[in-house]
């Protein structure tokens, strides 16, 4: 589902607003010698006779009056004008007609007329006809809203193009009959379907989500998991799951505050990883979804629909959860708790760890927090010299944020003593937490630990560190000497990059770093760096 916020309606208007077929088309072109397949309106502006445009346009207008003062409201026009008003939302008109046959129209209209409108665009405005977008620009300006939260409503492939090149959400509006809709957002019957679309992107207020919004977005998950036994729906308040026999029950649980966008692939894959660093595999998820008053219908099930999908492909399934909107959130925040199974022997357990291990890194620091960084702070960065290309290339590291393969690559392999996956304060705070439960100190050498050229720089103009920069999408790997040169190759040979970084060594539990091989400093973190960017505490 396509997520959206609406604030301002825009029509089209003759077969839209007013009754379709109303104007003989194929008669005027025959009239005025335009060929079939060519637009009218654009035809005539091709013309290079003066006179025979302005005979042409003389012809225009006197069949759109004609056709206007027999014209009547399209069947449930007037209702949901009167709805959108109520509704509090902005109503605009957009036509490749003249003002004059509109208005003429409009005066067949019971209780509507045109000062229920906030705007009203015709061809006798000098902007590019639909499909051009300039109208729709044009009108969303007008009215005070950007283009994207216009919901642009028309019966012709014309107002669907205009609209989708605008960036707003389309309807098309077949009139009870198949039309070629130009790959609109939705399609309804008739404009009383509108209604249905219309509250999907309206804000909800305060508290649970709707059961029969609930009810919808549940519809289309998909449970072939026969181990559940009872999953989710609505007065569903549980989820029960038989258990696997002699397999170990592992679970995890984490919140998801930073990401706005994509949420629904961090929800699955921070929480996998975790499930993944045991040896176990990812089986159960279950969601609590807080989201800001002024989310809508359509925001909510685009987050929900994301989570199932994502989830199902990787063999997991969503079992239940609870969704509200509430005050107590700025913004979405997403709490997984997902369980996963291992047989007890296969269980990769930190307190294995032995002085002697080689400690590996995959990929480089910083996997999340480069894409994070990219998509909540691009502009902010090319203000400060970052290319959009470069952006793009980091924003894309969002598909590296899993770890799962990996991980079971190291699982399955002896020799394996531990694994931890580097998620909030980066690299530094990982080793720190992996080595406090391994129970060992680990002697890191921080000229092997490895960094994205894009990392690093978006790290210096923004006055951050990268080891200290949430990095979902690198596992820490804790392995016997005589496993590493093996299991680094069957790593690099799944096309994952993979580096040894240091060693578990005698003593209490603790980090020592070198460079050059000599000791250095190991930086401590109180928080992530994108969170003391969010607080405003890093460089303008």
């Amino acid at each position: 589902m396509k997520p959206f916020c609406i604030q301002a309606v825009l029509f089209d208007f003759d077969g839209t607003l007013t009754q379709p077929g109303a104007i003989d088309f194929n008669a005027i072109r025959r009239e005025i010698g335009c060929p079939g397949r060519t637009p009218v309106l654009e035809f005539i502006e091709a013309l290079a006779d003066s006179q025979k445009k302005a005979d042409a346009w003389q012809v225009v207008q006197r069949f759109e009056m004609a056709a206007a003062a027999v014209s009547e409201p399209n069947r449930g026009a007037e209702e949901i004008i009167g709805h959108i008003r109520k509704s509090g939302l902005r109503l605009g008109i957009l036509s490749r007609n003249g003002l004059a046959s509109i208005r003429r129209a409009l005066d067949n209209f019971k209780y509507v007329g045109e000062t229920d409108f906030d705007y009203v665009g015709s061809r006798d405005l000098p902007l590019k006809p639909k499909p051009h977008p300039e109208g729709v620009y044009h009108a969303a300006r007008s009215m005070g809203v950007d283009a994207e939260q216009v919901l642009v409503v028309g019966d012709y492939v014309f107002d669907i193009q205009a609209g989708q090149a605008a960036g707003a959400v389309t309807v098309f509006l077949e009139n009870g009959t198949a039309g070629e809709s130009g790959s609109s957002d939705f399609s309804i019957a008739h404009l009383e379907d509108l209604r249905a679309v219309l509250r999907m992107g309206l804000p909800l207020p305060a508290g649970k989500l709707p059961n029969d919004l609930l009810q919808r977005f549940m519809a289309d998950f998909k449970l072939d998991d026969p181990s559940i036994i009872m999953g989710p729906g609505v007065g569903e308040d549980v989820a029960a799951i038989r258990p696997v026999e002699n397999q170990l029950l592992i679970l995890k649980s984490d919140p998801i505050t930073f990401a706005t966008s994509a949420i629904d692939q961090y929800t699955i894959l921070v929480n996998a990883n975790d499930i993944a660093t045991a040896g176990a595999t990812p089986r159960w998820l279950l969601v609590t979804l807080l989201f800001p008053c002024g989310t809508t219908p359509s925001q909510i099930g685009h987050v929900m629909g994301g989570i199932q999908e994502r989830g199902a492909r990787l063999g997991i399934s969503l079992c239940g959860g609870h969704t509200e909107i509430t005050d107590a959130v700025t913004r979405p925040v997403v709490s997984g708790m997902m369980l996963g199974t291992v047989p007890e022997a296969d269980l990769v357990d930190k307190r294995r760890m032995r002085p002697g291990d080689h400690v590996l890194l995959t990929k480089k620091v910083a996997v999340e927090g480069t894409a994070i960084l990219a998509r909540e702070f691009g502009d902010r960065l090319v203000a400060m010299g970052m290319s959009r290309r470069d952006l793009d290339e980091a924003n894309a590291y969002l598909s590296r944020i899993g770890i799962l393969t990996e991980a079971r690559i190291a699982a399955a392999t002896d020799g394996i003593h531990g694994m931890h996956d580097v998620t909030e304060g980066g690299i530094a705070t990982a080793l720190t937490e992996l080595s406090a439960a391994g129970g060992w100190r680990i002697e890191v050498n921080t000229d092997a630990v490895p960094v994205y050229t894009h990392t690093r720089r978006m790290c210096r103009l923004l006055g951050l560190d990268p080891l200290g920069l949430i990095g979902s999408g690198s596992l820490l790997i804790c392995c016997s000497p005589d496993t590493s040169r093996q299991l680094m190759a069957q790593i690099e040979s799944a096309g994952i990059a993979v580096s040894r970084i240091g060693r578990v060594t005698p003593g209490i539990a603790g980090i020592d770093a070198l460079s050059g091989g000599e000791p250095v400093g190991w930086p401590v973190f109180e928080r992530d760096e994108l969170a003391r960017l969010y607080d405003g505490g890093a460089l303008p």
